[in-house]
């Protein structure tokens, strides 16, 4: 898999996901077998860029790349000046999203409220791709099929896409309107991949190595883009990649492992927001990880209300050491 001069270890993709994908959650699924990763979305108001959350979203120190970040707005301009801003800050792929169904986001007609005015989806493309041009940073889109189910556009957005020179399309299975309720279909994201030559990642309820296949074999599209299911399961990237290359299902995580992991990710959660932060940051991660063991709502209720980094993080350790034991004697 390609994405302008940079060849990828595999086709199976981070979503971006804000409050989610953090760079210590990105390093993490790439260390576990994702084979690219895109960054939270970033605003492209320049009034937004000094704000601690910007800087967070700005810091790609230790992160290997290419480094991708997703851009958000709906003035041509200004996303022109945030790809740049980004390039400067080490992003050596600019994502443009146009598929964010969030009230907060569609209200100012950002995000998949884009795809209801194509000739200005046109025009923040053509301005971003001109922007990007002279560092010869490729650009890529994400969009959903269309606002609802009456206006799936899908094929004509990637058309156009691929006619102004996007370098890879990403397609989440749903329209706007179906927010992230019921299936995604993949009948759309098919008919696209027919009709153009650029790469075409395709995203939605991706939950396991067989899902994986299926959509990759339904589709024909050229990579895979995992999102919500990788929270708390950042083992499914390399899941996934050895079943799509091997056609074995690889062992679930071991106790230890998991505890491993989530510690070590605990740790550079908290480097990366600060103790103040951080702790209080890191309990949406943790629940997530702990969502696979029944039995575990009062230790999650508890960590909840742990203010120190510390010992929200002992807490954990003993508890994995006491299942460990538990595990020994049964």
């Amino acid at each position: 898999m390609q994405i302008g001069p940079w060849q990828l270890p595999n086709n199976v993709f981070v979503a971006p996901m804000a409050g989610v994908t953090d760079r210590p959650f990105r390093r993490l699924c790439k260390r576990l077998g994702a084979g690219h990763a895109v960054s939270e979305m970033a605003a492209s108001n320049p009034e937004l860029w000094n704000t601690i959350k910007t800087a967070r979203r700005l810091d790609h120190r230790g992160e290997v790349d290419p480094i991708a970040v997703q851009i958000l707005g709906a003035d041509p301009e200004m996303m022109a000046q945030a790809a740049v801003f980004n390039i400067e800050k080490g992003a050596k792929i600019i994502d443009i999203n146009m598929g964010c169904p969030a009230k907060k986001v569609c209200k100012v007609a950002t995000g998949s409220a884009l795809l209801r005015d194509e000739a200005l989806v046109a025009r923040i493309l053509e301005a971003v791709l001109s922007a990007c041009q002279p560092y010869e940073v490729p650009v890529t889109l994400k969009i959903r099929t269309g606002w609802d189910a009456q206006s799936i556009n899908a094929p004509t957005i990637a058309k156009l896409a691929e006619s102004i020179g996007i370098s890879a399309l990403t397609i989440h299975g749903r329209t706007r309107c179906d927010f992230y309720q019921g299936q995604a279909e993949y009948k759309t994201i098919a008919a696209v991949k027919k009709i153009v030559k650029i790469p075409i990642i395709a995203n939605g309820d991706i939950d396991s190595p067989q899902k994986a296949k299926q959509v990759l074999d339904y589709t024909g599209a050229d990579a895979i883009m995992i999102g919500r299911a990788a929270q708390g399961n950042p083992w499914i990237f390399r899941e996934i990649a050895h079943y799509l290359s091997s056609g074995n299902l690889l062992p679930p995580p071991t106790l230890k492992e998991m505890k491993e992991v989530l510690l070590a990710h605990l740790e550079e959660h908290y480097h990366f927001y600060g103790a103040h932060t951080g702790v209080r940051t890191a309990r949406k991660h943790i629940g997530w990880y702990l969502s696979r063991f029944s039995g575990s709502d009062t230790l999650r209720r508890h960590l909840n209300t742990i203010e120190s980094c510390q010992q929200q993080s002992q807490v954990l350790a003993d508890w994995f050491e006491q299942q460990a034991e538990l595990e020994l004697s049964a």
